[in-house]
């Protein structure tokens, strides 16, 4: 059998109303998606008065896709960087001190490729404390990264990241510990 996407549907999955939709749309490409800078605070609110949970001190860059905020946890003190694509289908929750940099993209839908139809294969991201997702880095559906673990560059988590570990490359694979020095 041969992939068909003439049957493909979203099944039994909404991600909102299609006000709130419409008007989330306006806000993130005219605020989130934009090269002008808002104030942090400002992006802060919005966020918040779209159902995210942010905590203190986020930091948002410029260029920002937000796919759906009321599927969005923050929590205190984190980076997010220019061009980061939170394709949020399923939630993403996100620790304390967490960057995530430049380009990287948290996704969270996936399609089943050995089904004709091509349907939707969801899966929410976990992202523990002291994270950093480094720059064009991606993670997949249904992934947790384990407190304080490390995505470099480019890479690719397909599987989760243990605590205190550095991951790198396509799928991304272990390749030491995690040290913190004062």
């Amino acid at each position: 059998m041969n992939t068909d996407l003439s049957k493909f549907s979203v099944g039994n999955y909404t991600a909102g109303p299609a006000w709130k939709k419409g008007i989330w749309f306006l806000v993130n490409y005219y605020i989130f998606d934009s090269v002008f800078p808002w104030p942090y605070g400002f992006k802060r609110w919005l966020l918040r008065a779209f159902g995210a949970t942010v905590g203190q001190g986020l930091i948002i860059k410029t260029k920002v896709r937000i796919k759906y905020p009321w599927r969005l946890s923050i929590g205190e003190h984190c980076w997010i960087g220019e061009s980061v694509w939170i394709d949020n289908l399923d939630m993403v929750n996100v620790g304390d001190h967490v960057c995530i940099s430049q380009g990287a993209m948290l996704l969270t839908g996936n399609h089943d490729y050995k089904k004709s139809d091509f349907p939707y294969r969801l899966g929410g991201i976990k992202i523990e404390d002291g994270v950093w997702i480094g720059a064009q880095s991606v993670v997949c559906p249904g992934i947790v990264c384990g407190s304080h673990a490390i995505l470099t560059v480019k890479s690719v988590a397909a599987k989760n990241l243990e605590a205190w570990s550095i991951y790198t490359g396509n799928p991304a694979i272990h390749v030491r510990k995690r040290e913190i020095t004062e």
